[in-house]
């Protein structure tokens, strides 16, 4: 671009003018034209890395806006993740709740696993039933749901309850059909390379 001439660049620059302002007139109709405020259901799954990174950075974002959180992990928690370490310094705007029996090919104990499911559910149901709480994070949730820990009628009924503004977060590889179905805004994380694969082993603040 450097061997364009003045021409070539005033047209090259007017030509993109255009293009921002056909687009920025498409995305000003686009905000007009919702009017709706309302709680959201979020589902980050896939197999790609990024659901629980996503998660927690809207942690960070609602944190920044004053709002109350509550998080629930499910399958971790055998050892604290650097988000864990992180928001317990926050006690007074984070409520944070992991599972603590860690990755299910650790624990190998299915009943044991149902049963921590069930407490950690538990509270997660008290975060959905509290309006002042404005963000749930359910980490790692399909997984839950995936190897049947929980009940997933009851799971999406309880999501359903929730107070009307009140916003949801759920992580996890699989997220069955019922629930991408009753959520507003899906992402699925596909891979496209990973360190993993290459024999890198997971490491603190990139992974955990």
């Amino acid at each position: 671009m450097n061997d364009m001439t003045p021409e070539q660049t005033a047209a090259l620059n007017e030509r993109h003018r255009v293009r921002m302002e056909r687009k920025k007139a498409i995305i000003d109709a686009r905000i007009a034209a919702a009017d709706k405020e309302i709680g959201l259901i979020i589902v980050n799954t896939g197999n790609g890395k990024g659901k629980s990174s996503s998660a927690f950075g809207m942690v960070a974002r609602a944190l920044g806006h004053g709002m109350r959180v509550g998080v629930v992990q499910f399958i971790k928690g055998a050892m604290s993740t650097g988000e864990e370490l992180f928001l317990r310094r926050f006690p007074e705007e984070v409520s944070f709740h992991a599972m603590g029996e860690g990755y299910t090919w650790e624990t190998q104990n299915r009943e044991r696993d149902m049963a921590k499911a069930a407490e950690a559910w538990a509270q997660a149901k008290r975060f959905l039933a509290d309006p002042a709480v404005k963000l749930v994070v359910l980490d790692e949730l399909n997984i839950a749901l995936k190897y049947r820990y929980l009940d997933l009628d009851t799971v999406i009924g309880d999501l359903l309850e929730r107070p009307p503004l009140q916003h949801v977060v759920i992580t996890g590889r699989g997220a069955p059909p019922e629930l991408v179905a009753v959520a507003d805004t899906v992402t699925e994380m596909n891979v496209v390379k990973h360190a993993f694969a290459a024999g890198i082993v997971a490491q603190a603040g990139t992974e955990w």
